[in-house]
């Protein structure tokens, strides 16, 4: 670890993997878009602010809701870098740099922590597969650079993480823990063996951080209302909120994440209503049930100050090369 001298005081310049290791709600983060399918950094902000106000302890930046399979890895580096920039010093920024690749992944992963990031995000490799043996070389690869979050979700990548692996990888110092998708059952699995674990399942997240051993959940939800997941993971169970949130995390999952969070934020006027293909809006029908869920809950607990509308499908652009 680097320790540089500022003023004859040692300043570590890495976050330590304790820190990683105690994080509560990372959300992760929607990347919004200009018209002509950029990435709209000015609305990005905005949404970062809201998720700082509203209790988020760390942020998870081009992760599979923030569409990091659609962007360039320069886009992907900026994005990150720009998060550090701006807001490193209010909140934890976790960089997904992982990759089917190996070679990829290493490269992705030295960009990312040379621009600031505090830990890594690194799922397993996809498409292409590969052995247990294999899994733990490809981790073990990128594990020496820094702070890393494993994520293990099988829906995605086609395969499934196990737990051989997880148990052989956490030997590594820079191993923080696991981003969990199989379940609570998994997550208890590593907790009693003192493997730091996160749910990934929003749906979830409340039972896997008070039963099951979770420290945290990483968060869909929170890009809307982070306040409400904030009481969730920080002030102890509340099977009477958990239940109020259900329609809303069913709602966002009735379609692949992130179709549905893209689609109510840009309902609620935080976001445009700009679609990078293969992605599309949510089908009217869909859009009008966001607005009552909205009203259910109550305006005030959502992000943005704007009333929540119906868009129509003229509103929407959904751009094909970006």
């Amino acid at each position: 670890m680097l320790i540089l001298f500022q003023d004859n005081v040692p300043f570590n310049c890495r976050t330590s993997v304790e820190e990683i290791k105690s994080l509560r709600l990372m959300t992760a983060i929607k990347t919004p878009y200009l018209p002509d399918g950029r990435i709209d950094l000015e609305a990005y902000d905005a949404l970062m602010h809201m998720q700082i106000l509203g209790g988020a302890d760390s942020v998870l930046v081009g992760g599979s809701t923030g569409e990091g399979q659609l962007m360039s890895w320069d886009e992907h580096i900026m994005l990150i870098g720009h998060t550090v920039n701006c807001f490193g010093g209010l909140i934890k920024v976790i960089g997904n740099t992982g990759s089917n690749s190996t070679r990829e992944a290493i490269q992705a992963t030295e960009h990312g922590f040379a621009v600031g990031m505090h830990a890594a995000l690194h799922i397993n490799p996809f498409y292409c597969r590969t052995s247990m043996e294999g899994m733990i070389a490809h981790f073990e690869a990128v594990l020496p650079m820094g702070p890393t979050i494993i994520y293990n979700i099988p829906a995605r990548s086609g395969q499934d993480i196990p737990p051989p692996v997880i148990r052989t990888i956490a030997q590594n110092a820079n191993m923080a823990g696991v981003k969990e998708c199989v379940g609570n059952n998994r997550i208890k699995e590593y907790t009693d063996e003192g493997i730091v674990a996160w749910s990934a399942n929003d749906d979830e997240c409340h039972d896997a951080r008070w039963d099951y051993g979770a420290v945290g959940v990483s968060c869909v939800t929170s890009n809307l209302v982070p306040r409400l997941m904030w009481k969730l993971m920080f002030e102890g169970k509340n099977p009477s909120l958990n239940s109020k949130l259900t329609p809303l995390n069913d709602w966002l999952y009735c379609e692949p994440n992130p179709i549905a969070l893209n689609t109510a934020l840009a309902q609620l006027g935080v976001v445009r209503p700009v679609f990078r293909l293969p992605y599309l809006p949510l089908p009217r029908a869909r859009r009008v049930e966001f607005v009552t869920i909205v009203k259910e809950l109550g305006r005030e607990n959502f992000v943005g100050d704007r009333d929540v509308q119906v868009l129509e499908d003229d509103d929407f652009v959904v751009v094909s090369r970006y």
